[in-house]
């Protein structure tokens, strides 16, 4: 899962190649297509495109001369599966930092009805 996780990192790292995912969440488009906006080569796209399929985020295919791109779709499950991981500790963290808030609320709120008692004697 690591290598996974570093290659995705890695590749959505770049806002170019999350400009071609998220092209590609529209549907499948070929080079030349996800080339369009940007004003850069046609290599330029095509190296992006090549990471952005080592990192196992597309699929490229075939079609006689041209060679669309799609979204791979388990590509982002190890990110997933990681990102859920750290909400879990956060909720489990947040939910210790709670307990202890309200404990230290409920001692405030023990201290003070005795000191008001103190004062009204």
């Amino acid at each position: 899962m690591q290598h996974g996780l570093d290659a995705a990192f890695s590749a959505l790292a770049d806002p170019t190649r999350r400009a071609i995912l998220a092209r590609l969440a529209l549907g499948e488009a070929t080079v030349m297509q996800l080339a369009e906006p940007f004003a850069m080569s046609q290599p330029a796209i095509s190296r992006h495109i090549k990471v952005l399929g080592d990192a196992g985020l597309i699929i490229q295919r075939v079609a006689g001369a041209k060679r669309p791109c799609r979204l791979a779709a388990h590509a982002l499950d190890d990110v997933d599966r990681w990102l859920a991981m750290l909400r879990e500790a956060l909720s489990r963290n947040y939910e210790r930092l709670d307990g202890l808030l309200a404990a230290m609320e409920s001692e405030n709120e023990t201290d003070s009805r005795g000191k008001d008692l103190t004062c009204a004697r």
